[in-house]
């Protein structure tokens, strides 16, 4: 299976609202294609940022979160929130402060839906009968130093492959299995576009993908409700954030 990573450097997107269909309008894809699309410049496009002269970092991490845990870094003199928001394990629900121009940047919305619109204008110009489209974002491992790259929205591409039923090696038949498609490959964008300074926020990845297309994808499918998650205990852990 070969794989090329196409990064693709952009203009500066600018908070507190910068409209990106001129970036994405412009881009030269293929059938078959995957374009991976950082979460940062959708947020803007939809118009999710706050100044900072606005708003603490802390009351829009309580807006934005489902559960929060508050804890000291003990190799600095700072706070970690830690938060469960959006369906995502993540701190400080996802808010982002680099590359801002002193601004906080939310994770945006309906983002499955913005997906579907990027995957439509593209197929429509390109002439497409594939094409998936992937927002991601990045995030931390548990008991891992450094972040890497996920998935948080997508279209045309589904994110599992369920082998429950198929037999393994010496016929012993799989029961609970699901494999992660999509999440591995967002992590192979995210490096590629960088964590800096690099102003390269999209990737198109193109070759022979061990992938399903579908005009019905969604993360909906993809997600696990916290009460059937394997980390359930560590997650009821994290106080609810009250309204």
């Amino acid at each position: 299976m070969k794989i090329e990573l196409l990064p693709i450097k952009t203009r500066i997107v600018h908070p507190p609202k910068d409209e990106i269909w001129d970036i994405i309008d412009n881009l030269e894809v293929k059938d078959g294609d995957i374009i991976f699309i950082t979460s940062k410049i959708v947020a803007i496009h939809q118009g999710y940022t706050v100044s900072k002269d606005k708003a603490a970092k802390e009351d829009l991490i309580r807006q934005e979160a489902e559960r929060m845990i508050t804890y000291r870094n003990p190799t600095g003199n700072y706070s970690v929130n830690l938060t469960v928001a959006h369906g995502v394990l993540i701190p400080a629900a996802g808010i982002d402060e680099s590359n801002a121009d002193n601004h906080y940047i939310l994770w945006p919305r309906n983002i499955d839906e913005f997906c579907r619109e990027v995957r439509a204008r593209l197929m429509k110009k390109h002439g497409l009968k594939k094409l998936g489209v992937v927002v991601t974002d990045s995030h931390t491992t548990p008991l891992r130093w450094g972040v890497t790259g996920l998935a948080i929205g997508l279209a045309g591409v589904e994110p599992l492959e369920d082998i429950r039923g198929k037999k393994d090696l010496f016929g012993r038949e799989m029961r609970l299995t699901q494999v992660d498609m999509i999440d591995p490959l967002a992590a192979m964008a995210v490096n590629t576009m960088g964590e800096n300074n690099e102003c390269t926020p999209i990737v198109i990845m193109r070759g022979d993908f061990k992938i399903k297309y579908s005009d019905k994808a969604s993360m909906d499918n993809f997600k696990i409700e916290p009460d059937y998650d394997l980390y359930r205990p560590l997650l009821e852990a994290l106080p609810k954030v009250e309204d």
